[in-house]
C-alpha cells in the first residue's frame, strides 16, 4: 500500500489497517537490504533466568536469531506478560530493543520480552519485507516461550515500528489465538490480503496504535484504520479528544467482537517512536510516550 517498489499497494488498505511502514530510518523504503544473515551455532542450552538471552531455532531450513528478556524479579514459578517486539526494515531485534526502551519498561512492570530478528534484517507483513514464513516463526516462538519461560498464554501481546507495526498487526488477523492486543507504531498492514473484507481476526483482539501527521503513509493508515473499524463494526467510544497545544489528537472505538481500538494521532510526528530517547527512530519530545501508553493499554487485555 505504500507508494514505491516495497510498499506497492496503494489504498488498498480497505484494511490498511496501519498498513504500511515496512521499513526505517530516513528512507524507510528504499535502503538497500543487508546480507542474508549467517548461520547461527547449534541452538545453546536454553536456561530460563533474569537478564537478556541470545537464542536461535531452526525454521524452515534457516537459523532464525531472537532475543529474550526476562526481568529482575524472574523466577520462572509465575506465569508472566510477554510482550513480542519487532523491528523496522532493515533492522534487527538489537536496535529495536534500544528504541523502545522495552526491557526497561519489562524490569520495572515484570513481564517478558521476545525480540525476533527477521530474515535479511524484515519481515514478511505482506506489503514487505521478505517471504519467510514469519507467522508461522512467531507462533512456534510464543509457544517456546510458554512451555520454557512461563510466559501466560492469556496474556500475549505484539509491537514494533514499520515493518515491525506492519508485522504486528498481520499477526492479530491471523494469530488472533494468540495475542490479546497488538501495538503498531508508525506501521499497520496492507498488501494483497487487503481487498479480502474477511481478512480480520477471527477472535478479538484489541489495538492501540501511533502514527505521526507528519508521516508520509499517514494517509494510509488513517484509510486502513478506517476500514479495521468497518470489518470489526467498531464505533465511537467515550470522547475523542483533541489536544491542540499538544498537537495530539486521541480517538477510541469498541468493536463488535468485544475488542478495542485506540489512535494515537501525533501532529508533529514522523515516521517514529513517540517517547523513545535513543535510536534511529526516536522522537523523545512526542506528548505521548508509545512503551508506557501501550502498556497501560496491554494490562487492560487478556485472551479469554
Amino acid at each position: 500500500m505504500i507508494a514505491n517498489r516495497l510498499r506497492r499497494t496503494p489504498a488498498v488498505l480497505a484494511l490498511a489497517l496501519l498498513a504500511a511502514a515496512g521499513c526505517d530510518q530516513a528512507n524507510p523504503h528504499t535502503g538497500p537490504a543487508p546480507a542474508p544473515s549467517p548461520s547461527a551455532a547449534p541452538e545453546p542450552v536454553e536456561t530460563p533466568a533474569p537478564g537478556d538471552h541470545r537464542l536461535s531455532t531452526r525454521w524452515n531450513g534457516k537459523d532464525r536469531t531472537f532475543t529474550v528478556h526476562a526481568p529482575p524479579s524472574y523466577d520462572g514459578t509465575k506465569a508472566l506478560p510477554l510482550v513480542v517486539v519487532m523491528h523496522a526494515f532493515p533492522g534487527s531485534g538489537d536496535a529495536v530493543a534500544e528504541t523502545s526502551a522495552m526491557s526497561a519498561k519489562a524490569d520495572r512492570e515484570g513481564f517478558l520480552v521476545l525480540y525476533p530478528d527477521g530474515w535479511s534484517g524484515g519481515m514478511n507483513a505482506l506489503i514487505c519485507c521478505g517471504d519467510e514464513d514469519d507467522v508461522g516463526l512467531i507462533r512456534t516462538l510464543v509457544d517456546r516461550m510458554v512451555q520454557r519461560w512461563k510466559a501466560d498464554p492469556a496474556r500475549v501481546y505484539a509491537t514494533g515500528i514499520s515493518n515491525g507495526g506492519d508485522m504486528s498487526v498481520r499477526l492479530a488477523i491471523e494469530l488472533s489465538d494468540v495475542f490479546a492486543a497488538v501495538a503498531p507504531v508508525s506501521g499497520g498492514i496492507g498488501g494483497r490480503a487487503l481487498s479480502d473484507p474477511a481478512y480480520r481476526p477471527a477472535k478479538p483482539v484489541s489495538l492501540v496504535t501511533f502514527i505521526g501527521a507528519q508521516d508520509r503513509y499517514h494517509a494510509q493508515f488513517t484509510a486502513g484504520l478506517a476500514a479495521w473499524r468497518e470489518r470489526l463494526a467498531c464505533t465511537p467510544d467515550g470522547p475523542h479528544t483533541i489536544r491542540p497545544a499538544k498537537g495530539l489528537k486521541i480517538e477510541q472505538f469498541k468493536c463488535g467482537d468485544g475488542s478495542r481500538v485506540l489512535v494515537y494521532d501525533i501532529a508533529a510526528m514522523g515516521h517514529s517512536w513517540p517517547g523513545a530517547k535513543q535510536g534511529g527512530m526516536a522522537q523523545p519530545d512526542a506528548p505521548v510516550a508509545a512503551t508506557d501508553a501501550m502498556w497501560d493499554f496491554f494490562k487492560a487485555h487478556t485472551r479469554s
